[in-house]
């Protein structure tokens, strides 16, 4: 479970993130963290989420943003604004680890997506780019589906392919939570 100063490491990509405060302390009203992310970070995929906004201050380093079909690069003191359904993606390209203040409103289930995506990197589940398996991928972005997903293919599309394929993804023992990750 989240709660304000726990920090979770991803061993793959080298991401810290802080939890600020949380749902739990804004009333769901917020989702304030610190992240730190190792200098050369790959690009992660293009994604969006359909219910909340994002703010950004970048502490130091700089850090690469794909928005709107362009990569922009903000240095320490910039601020970035991100609304809500709009794709875009976030990486440290740079030569230095970069730190930024990150604000999701409303906070709705973000702190537990990360800490299950931070969980399975953590457990060896994840691919060199930090990527669960497809059947993973296809019960974890459904369950999560409230507050991230990918830009391709489309939602509607997602929806039917991850729905056809979680009965295989559960025979094989993949779960949708993994409560370990979340306590």
């Amino acid at each position: 479970m989240a709660y304000a100063n726990k920090t979770i490491t991803n061993p793959v990509n080298g991401q810290t993130i802080t939890f600020l405060q949380t749902a739990a302390d804004t009333d769901g009203q917020l989702l304030e963290m610190q992240s730190r992310y190792k200098a050369g970070s790959k690009e992660p995929p293009l994604h969006y989420h359909p219910g909340q906004d994002e703010d950004f201050i970048i502490e130091s380093g700089e850090m690469h943003v794909k928005i709107n079909g362009q990569v922009k690069i903000c240095k320490a003191g910039d601020t970035l604004h991100i609304p809500t359904n709009t794709p875009h993606a976030m990486w440290n390209a740079g030569p230095q680890p970069a730190q930024i203040n990150w604000k999701v409103r409303p906070a709705l289930n973000m702190e537990q997506f990360f800490e299950q995506i931070t969980g399975l990197a953590a457990d060896g589940k994840t691919n060199s780019a930090g990527r669960p398996p497809f059947l993973q991928t296809a019960l974890t972005a459904n369950y999560f589906s409230n507050v991230f997903r990918m830009s391709k293919p489309s939602f509607p599309v997602q929806k039917l392919i991850f729905s056809l394929v979680a009965p295989i993804a559960y025979l094989f023992g993949y779960k949708s939570f993994y409560k370990k990750y979340s306590d």
